[in-house]
């Protein structure tokens, strides 16, 4: 059985045990799944050990393996383009439907797990901290001490620090950038193994997350775990629309043309969950079947499978918005800013490997102040990841796709397809 299957096995056991604990004359179980809790709490903080790593690596590689961007030109300048406006379109785009929608609002968490309290009392930071400002948001964004915030957990600012030296790295050819790249890359590695051995433990992970949960709040979170989905589902399906209105109007090519060009690469992306998996039937589709120049395709699709996750973005910022109406933690202007820019930055920092997406999504929530409250939460997210994630492989594939058309457009005024438009 795959790992997805015992997940998702775990996650139906957890709701049945949990259901039946509320019944009357199974105090007894309930109190000993409650008491169960802190086993599924110490696996979420075993998942978070891995972020900083995993951001750190995955994030550095990624970007200096871009190569000199200088040198490239206006390709290399329009691909970083496409993938930043892209992607944060496609954060928005989830945190816009998951408030209209109030993803998550008026599911009943009776408890707040003890490891939250703990926490604010640890930290001096209770319910009466000062939510910042979005002009405050901002300029926290900046790193100053990336040192300081990797260990105070404030994820955003070290990320844009290690894009800035990734980027920096791009430009140099000195003997030191291979030994620093090689550094990380073993830093990257590590952590998707450490990873995997993790995900091992999920199965039984998320059964007693989960099966506490219903213990203390009741079966009605499965209703908001299907509307929880159904929503991801319908902002990945609007930023696909868009990407295909984006297609047509800026290269020419239209749906069906491109559709029927690039179905072995979407089928196969969508069938496996993974964008790195299907590059080389995206590049010879381009190449052969859109005759998308050589330069741009073997630029853009290698890049856009490393950094460019429009699917990803849109599930963190639903998630987000799911886990923090769950637990009433209120969303002021500056934190839905932070929602749509921790999406974009963590989209980025993904790694093609089971489980990272649970691990990046971490940033966002620990961004917006959910911190340990987010263990039972985003165990119910863990359960049904499978299917959500084969979807947004295949927005994140439609998005690198339709950025190596533009790129070719942008780039070479007279490329054009020769499969017929």
């Amino acid at each position: 059985m795959k790992l997805h299957q015992k997940i998702f096995l775990g996650l139906l056991a957890g709701l049945a045990i949990g259901a039946i604990s509320r019944l009357p004359g199974a105090e007894p179980l309930q109190r000993v799944l409650i008491a169960c809790e802190p086993l599924g709490t110490a696996f979420i903080r075993l998942v978070t050990m891995v972020v900083i790593p995993l951001v750190v690596g995955s994030l550095f590689v990624g970007v200096a393996s871009l190569g000199d961007v200088r040198r490239l030109g206006r390709i290399g300048g329009r691909t970083l383009a496409w993938f930043f406006v892209t992607t944060i379109v496609a954060a928005a785009i989830g945190l816009s439907i998951a408030l209209v929608a109030r993803v998550g609002a008026g599911v009943p968490i009776d408890d707040v797990p003890p490891a939250a309290t703990a926490t604010q009392a640890d930290t001096g930071h209770g319910t009466a901290t000062a939510t910042p400002g979005l002009g405050q948001t901002l300029v926290n964004l900046l790193p100053q001490n990336p040192i300081a915030s990797a260990a105070q957990g404030d994820l955003l600012p070290l990320i844009i620090a290690v894009c800035i030296f990734g980027a920096a790295a791009t430009v140099t050819r000195t003997e030191g950038r291979r030994t620093v790249v090689a550094f990380f890359e073993g830093v990257n590695d590590l952590s998707m193994i450490v990873i995997g051995w993790l995900m091992r433990l999920a199965p039984p992970a998320v059964f007693i997350l989960i099966a506490s949960v219903v213990a203390r709040s009741g079966a009605t979170l499965l209703a908001g775990l299907l509307v929880y989905a159904l929503v991801v589902v319908v902002a990945l399906a609007i930023h696909l629309a868009l990407l295909v209105v984006v297609l047509r109007l800026a290269t020419g090519v239209t749906a069906g043309s491109f559709f029927t060009a690039v179905s072995d690469a979407l089928l196969l992306a969508f069938s496996t969950a993974s964008s790195s998996v299907a590059l080389p039937v995206s590049i010879a589709a381009v190449r052969t079947r859109l005759g998308v120049p050589n330069d741009v395709a073997s630029f853009v699709l290698p890049a856009g499978t490393t950094l460019n996750k429009n699917g990803a973005a849109i599930y963190k910022s639903v998630t987000a918005v799911f886990l923090a109406h769950l637990y009433g933690v209120p969303l002021g202007p500056g934190q839905l800013v932070t929602i749509v820019l921790t999406s974009t930055m963590a989209a980025f920092a993904g790694a093609g490997v089971a489980g990272s997406s649970l691990v990046t999504t971490l940033i966002v929530l620990n961004a917006i102040g959910l911190g340990p409250r987010a263990s039972a939460g985003i165990a119910l997210v863990a359960g049904i990841d499978r299917p959500l994630d084969m979807c947004r492989t295949l927005v994140n594939t439609v998005g690198n796709l339709v950025g190596t058309l533009w790129v070719a457009r942008a780039s070479h005024r007279r490329w054009s397809m020769t499969d017929g438009r």
